[in-house]
Parts: structure tokens; sequence; C-alpha cells
């Protein structure tokens, strides 16, 4: 059977993940591209199969109990979950899967999959101070979201030592962090014979 990889993206809300991932989407068609869950509502610009499967709470939990997902977790008072049926037969093809997911779901699906079928990719984008300003830009958000999430900024910061590769995206280096996310890619895609 081929083996493919999962390439986990991970970081703080603001640092970039979504820029990123979408630069990548660009430079390599091939990539699969999967579609996860949430509870979240919509924002604008996001379409409903594409940007996340937005699900309610009752039906997220549905799924919990079939166990459809591959790992989930609640995040900012949402839950956010990975399908098993978005990843698995893909690498079961010998493809490339990219996809961000939260710190808790990382930990999870490392627990999950052999060591060869992953990888993953801490987004550093600075301080805390930075990271609320690009959030507080990025749609409206209240108080205590705001705060739930600077709480978890530093279980985040922690996470980056355990991450494979880390690509660094402060404030206006943005056309850099393109260039290095893309290194990664190719060293990656090099290393499962999809260059």
């Amino acid at each position: 059977m081929e083996r493919g990889i999962f390439v986990i993206v991970v970081g703080p809300s603001g640092s970039g993940k979504n820029v990123l991932i979408q630069s990548m989407r660009e430079s390599y068609p091939d990539i699969v591209f999967p579609t996860s869950c949430t509870t979240r509502m919509m924002r604008p610009g996001e379409r409903d199969g594409k940007t996340y499967f937005f699900l309610s709470d009752e039906g997220f939990r549905k799924r919990i109990e079939a166990q459809e997902f591959l790992e989930w977790a609640p995040y900012g008072g949402y839950l956010y979950g990975t399908l098993k049926s978005e990843i698995i037969p893909f690498l079961q093809e010998g493809r490339m899967v990219l996809r961000e997911v939260e710190i808790q779901g990382a930990r999870r699906i490392k627990g999950l999959l052999p060591k060869d079928q992953l990888a993953t990719v801490f987004i550093d984008a600075g301080p805390w101070d930075e990271l609320e300003r690009r959030i507080r830009a990025r749609a409206p958000i209240t108080d205590d979201e705001l705060e739930k999430r600077r709480k978890r900024y530093a279980d985040e910061e922690h996470f980056k030592a355990e991450a494979d590769f880390v690509v660094e995206n402060p404030r206006g280096s943005l056309e850099q962090a393109k260039i290095d996310m893309n290194a990664v890619i190719k060293n990656l895609r090099n290393r499962v014979g999809l260059a």
C-alpha cells in the first residue's frame, strides 16, 4: 500500500496559517486540502463545505458518537474536527494532505498516525500584541473570546518545540514566510516521492 503524508499546520490564532495554506493551494494543485468541521458561525466570504463544514452543536456531537473524526477539540468556545473520510483515503492513495489543525487535535493525531505519515508545521507570528492586532483586524470578536485566545497562546507557543518545522511570519514578512513554507512542502514532497 502506498503511503502519503499528512501535513498539519498549527499556530496561534492570527498567525497567518490560512494565508500560507492558500499560497500552497495555488502552488500545488495536487495536494489535498480537506475541509474540517466547526460549530462556529460562518464569517463573511466563507462557504459551507469549502472553508469548513459548518455544523450545529448537535450535528457535531452526533459525528463524535459515530467516531467519524480523526480528531476533534474545543477552541474559542466552539468545536473543531477533522473527519477521517477527508484524510485517510488520500493517505492510502499516497497523496499529500495539508490542513490547519488546532493544537489539541495535532497532539491527538500525533498519537494515531505513523511518524513517517505525519509532519507538523508551526507558524510563529511573534508576540501576543501582534496577534491581537491581527485577530481584531480580521473579524469582529468579543473581549471574552479574545481573552480565551490569549490564554491559549502560551500553550500554542509551547507546541512550537514539538513541531517538525517552524515558519516565521512576523509583521511585514509574509512573502518570506511563503518562501519558507514552500521550502518545507518541497522537502516533504521529496521525502515521500511526490517531487
